[in-house]
């Protein structure tokens, strides 16, 4: 019902609002009226934009006509004053030197170089050095004559070119000396006396095409021969040792980017013999002791370079193939690391490393000459070296190094009385295993070129696996060199070192004598020597020269029933022509 209602609603409502907006109908109205229409005008002008922007007017300037004369006027001024210095030093070809020392020790030096040259180098070495005076121990107790005299002589050269460096040297050596280690002067020299004869030469040649993406390389080989003379007058006395030695070794580098890819490859060949001198170089009778050692190396590595150099890293391995009485393969780590803090202030290191040295009759009597002619060689092992600490500068002036290391020697050699020889004055080898750690710090001072010094401190702990002790080893070690410039006319160069904690192993149970795990020992004491140098020049090719060894005058024993000289004076003159 309501919703009929409500439809009826809208209906109304919907026809209301449709008649409302009805349009009612048309109506016409009738009128009169005047109406006047203007006169139509026509343009003339074409239509145009109009802008807004309007264009500045150019100006023009006419041309002048008349030319106005230019004044000049000169000012003296005051002449330059040039200072002109010696930029390269004046070379001279020659250079010779000659001394006598405290004790009648000649002295004497010839040297022979070539000039300025981009291309070659030249020359020709001499130089001569002998003592004949006598030796006492701490207790004013004579020894044996102790004289001795040593020449070397060797002829050297170099080619320089933009791609490559070929350099040589030819050189020999006679150094004659006694086993003078015996409490008693009387002895005849010639049962004593021991003479050395080294002929040998190296060759070289280095690349350079670049530093990157060029393989360059280096070749370097050398050789030597040594040969003794007879031990002493006996029934052996045509018996001799003899060595020849021959290296090679190539080094080949590629640089790419921030990388150095390098790989050494090398072969150390060592013929050893004690014989009858006509087996020394060919040993084919069975007589006398014989050795050939070959080792083969080969190291291959990547050097990276980071932060402008500041970053190093360098890694590889380093391989042995040990040929001999028996063949064995070695390979070793080799690592390091090196960063640089605060513009080279502090650089922190740390590393691993280890190598095969091949012990030769020549490389042993360089650390001690009073070795028996007649020994056994083994090649010394090192499975590893651990090593880190830090360096860098204090200041402009002054730098330092401190770092520490622990490694491992199987078949280190030891120097220890021979008791072979009749007269107990020579030396022999054991070998044993070594645990070596070592802590050092160094430190060095620089003023300009008026000023320099450097020292270092070095603590040495060793471990043994048969020994007592490592014998003839220091425990603590300090060295000191200076050097000033006085005016450029005096020179003053001093140098030394100081060792202790020394000990050698000895056979008999003597005075001072300790035993230890059944093995006796006697302390070497102290090394306190100290070298003083000091130059005057008169003018650049004339130095007067003196040098004071051994300021302490300590006869302090090098090695056992092996003192040294007490102080040594020698003076003497240089020149340059």
């Amino acid at each position: 019902m309501k919703n009929s209602r409500l439809i009826l609603m809208l209906c109304f409502l919907f026809a209301f609002f449709q008649l409302s907006y009805a349009q009612p109908p048309d109506v016409t109205i009738d009128g009169k009226g005047s109406r006047q229409v203007e006169p139509a005008t026509r343009l003339t002008l074409s239509p145009k934009i109009i802008d807004t922007v309007k264009p500045s007017a150019v100006a023009s300037y006419p041309l002048l006509v008349y030319l106005y004369p230019t004044e000049i006027q000169l000012s003296p001024i005051k002449a330059a004053e040039i200072e002109t210095t010696e930029k390269l030093r004046q070379l001279y070809p020659f250079y010779a030197k000659i001394g006598m020392g405290s004790g009648i020790m000649p002295l004497g030096q010839f040297v022979y170089n070539s000039t300025r040259s981009k291309g070659y180098q030249y020359g020709v070495m001499v130089d001569h050095i002998s003592a004949f005076a006598p030796i006492k121990n701490r207790d004013g107790v004579a020894y044996a004559p102790a004289s001795y005299d040593k020449t070397n002589a060797s002829v050297y050269g170099k080619i320089v070119d933009n791609t490559y460096m070929i350099n040589g040297q030819l050189s020999y050596m006679n150094h004659g000396f006694n086993y003078y280690g015996v409490p008693n002067d009387t002895i005849d020299q010639s049962l004593i006396g021991q003479r050395f004869q080294k002929i040998g030469g190296q060759l070289g040649y280095v690349s350079d095409f670049g530093d990157s993406a060029v393989m360059n390389y280096a070749v370097n080989l050398g050789y030597h021969f040594l040969q003794t003379a007879a031990p002493e007058e006996d029934s052996i006395s045509d018996w001799r040792t003899g060595e020849h030695n021959a290296s090679l070794n190539i080094k080949g580098w590629y640089n790419y980017k921030s990388e150095e890819f390098y790989a050494n490859l090398g072969a150390r060949v060592n013929s050893y013999a004690f014989g009858v001198e006509d087996s020394i170089i060919s040993p084919i009778i069975d007589t006398g002791r014989f050795r050939q050692n070959t080792i083969i190396d080969f190291n291959p590595g990547v050097l990276t370079q980071l932060m402008n150099n500041r970053f190093k890293l360098d890694i590889g391995l380093s391989m042995a193939l040990d040929i001999g009485e028996e063949t064995r393969f070695y390979i070793y780590p080799q690592a390091e690391i090196k960063y640089s803090l605060f513009n080279d202030i502090f650089i922190p290191f740390a590393g691993i490393r280890g190598g095969l040295t091949q012990n030769s009759f020549s490389s042993l009597t360089n650390v001690n000459q009073f070795l028996a002619p007649s020994i056994v060689l083994a090649n010394e092992n090192n499975p590893y070296d651990i090593f880190g600490g830090i360096k860098g500068t204090l200041s402009k002036k002054m730098g330092f190094n401190i770092n520490a290391s622990f490694k491992k020697i199987t078949n280190k050699a030891f120097f220890v009385t021979d008791t072979l020889s009749a007269l107990r004055n020579q030396f022999g080898l054991i070998y044993d295993t070594l645990n070596h750690t070592r802590i050092e710090a160094s430190i060095f001072y620089q003023l300009d070129e008026k000023l320099k010094i450097d020292g270092m401190a070095r603590f040495n702990s060793y471990e043994t696996m048969n020994e007592t002790y490592g014998w003839n080893l220091p425990i603590l070690e300090f060295q000191l060199r200076a050097a000033y410039n006085l005016f450029d006319k005096f020179m003053l160069n001093l140098d030394g070192h100081i060792e202790t904690g020394r000990k050698a192993l000895i056979y008999d149970l003597i005075e001072g004598a300790e035993e230890e795990n059944n093995q006796y020992y006697i302390n070497l004491g102290a090394i306190v020597d100290f070298n003083l140098g000091v130059s005057y020049r008169y003018n650049k090719r004339v130095t007067a020269f003196v040098q004071l060894n051994n300021l302490a005058s300590q006869r302090y024993n090098s090695w056992y029933n092996y003192p040294v000289q007490p102080i040594q004076i020698m003076g003497g003159v240089s020149f340059r022509f």
